[in-house]
């Protein structure tokens, strides 16, 4: 099994990494059910104030993938998100190269849709590229773009990290003014949208730089080989190197895109489907859709695991229990608590009269050793009677048993000594 991590997150295996940290697949034991784990590889306070800012990012969004919970451990710390199988942009193109124009738009107004929810909230990402835009695993289904890695965005009006002429981002997926140091704003992520078009008609990371130049020269170019008019006419706009000429908001790019899609060919016949695939693989060992397995029989809750039963074989029916004799009517064991025997000989009664008369000589008996006399324990009190109510019966008397066996026997003899003793003393006078 992996590491747990602050008592709930299982790190199972890794699945990417980037600049500040490496993700992990991780079982959430409180949820029950597989995240993404970004753990922090640098402990420096620069690295773990970004840290801290990324994971607040809380944006509700289908088409954006933020921070969900967080955790720290010891020196270390993480944040979760959902797990999304598809991969990137950059697997989907790998895959397949350039890819239709209009599947190419289904993309874009999705990212759109997405980077306009996190401008509401105030946040510019300042790193929108083919890797950080990710993808379920819908198959040759409609396609569901998730924006994520939200490592060095900011809020507008907090203080920058990093100085005013050091520019943070990816290279070649920059606008402009920020190579000229401008404070962040929403057209640069919007030119950055307009890249990631251009990557996805071409198949082929785009030359800012250049793109920057040609624009600067003469205008707008003409469409790419492959692009639609209409479609290059709003990438060209997303392109403009002037901030000023390009769109103000996502929702207004959104809406050009959805004029240029009514003016798109239809695709041609047999056109080959887009299938998006699962691209982090099968769960390693030890562990299944329901999160890790167990090790051996256990009971969780009220259901028990056990492994897979063998051949029945047949069992001798099982002996019956033994039990002691039940003791003789009248008779109390010793020993209370434990039923015994009865004695061999059973105790005399002395209730019965001695009749009157001579009686015929005893024999004199030999000398034999005086038994030792136990001292009989003292027995509890009986209970107080309780009185029956008016109109019941009395319960009937039972009798109380004599002295146990050990005490009457040695006693008898006792007595039938001193009688035979006394007689003989008579009969000699």
């Amino acid at each position: 099994m992996g590491e747990v991590f602050a008592g709930r997150y299982e790190l199972v295996d890794p699945i990417g990494r980037g600049g500040a940290g490496a993700v992990w697949r991780a079982w959430d034991q409180r949820r029950r059910r597989y995240v993404a784990a970004k753990v922090l590889q640098q402990s420096d306070a620069h690295a773990l104030l970004r840290f801290v800012r990324e994971q607040a990012m809380r944006i509700d969004h289908p088409h954006v993938l933020a921070p969900a919970s967080w955790a720290a451990d010891d020196d270390k710390v993480l944040f979760t998100m959902d797990l999304v199988h598809g991969g990137s942009l950059s697997h989907l193109i790998g895959d397949y190269g350039p890819l239709p124009p209009r599947y190419v738009c289904v993309l874009v107004d999705q990212l759109l849709s997405g980077l306009q929810a996190v401008h509401s909230e105030g946040i510019i990402h300042r790193d929108i590229k083919p890797a950080n835009i990710l993808l379920e695993a819908t198959g040759t289904g409609a396609p569901h773009v998730r924006l994520s890695d939200f490592g060095i965005a900011m809020r507008k009006g907090e203080p920058r990290l990093t100085d005013a002429d050091f520019v943070v981002g990816t290279p070649g997926y920059f606008a402009p003014e920020q190579m000229m140091g401008a404070e962040p704003d929403v057209p640069a992520d919007l030119y950055a949208v307009g890249l990631v078009s251009l990557y996805l008609l071409s198949g082929q990371r785009p030359d800012a730089r250049a793109i920057a130049e040609r624009f600067l020269s003469g205008g707008v170019p003409p469409a790419p080989i492959g692009v639609p008019d209409a479609l290059w006419q709003v990438i060209g706009a997303l392109l403009q190197p002037d901030p000023r000429a390009r769109f103000r908001t996502a929702t207004g790019a959104r809406k050009a895109l959805a004029g240029a899609v009514e003016l798109l060919p239809e695709p041609p016949p047999g056109e080959e489907p887009v299938e998006i695939f699962d691209q982090i693989g099968p769960l390693p060992e030890g562990f299944g859709p329901d999160g890790p397995l167990p090790s051996g029989p256990r009971t969780t809750g009220a259901a028990a695991v056990h492994p897979e039963p063998g051949p029945v074989r047949p069992q001798a029916p099982p002996a019956p229990p033994r039990q002691a004799p039940e003791p003789e009517p009248g008779y109390v064991s010793p020993t209370a608590g434990y039923p015994l025997a009865a004695p061999a000989h059973p105790p005399t009664r002395t209730d019965v009269p001695v009749p009157a008369g001579p009686q015929p000589p005893a024999p004199i008996p030999l000398p034999m050793p005086m038994p030792t006399v136990p001292v009989p324990q003292p027995q509890a009190a009986p209970p107080a009677p309780v009185p029956a109510a008016a109109g019941t019966a009395p319960p009937a008397r039972t009798r109380r048993p004599g002295p146990p066996p050990t005490v009457v026997i040695p006693v008898l003899v006792l007595a039938a000594i001193c009688f035979a003793v006394g007689i003989y003393a008579l009969a000699s006078g």
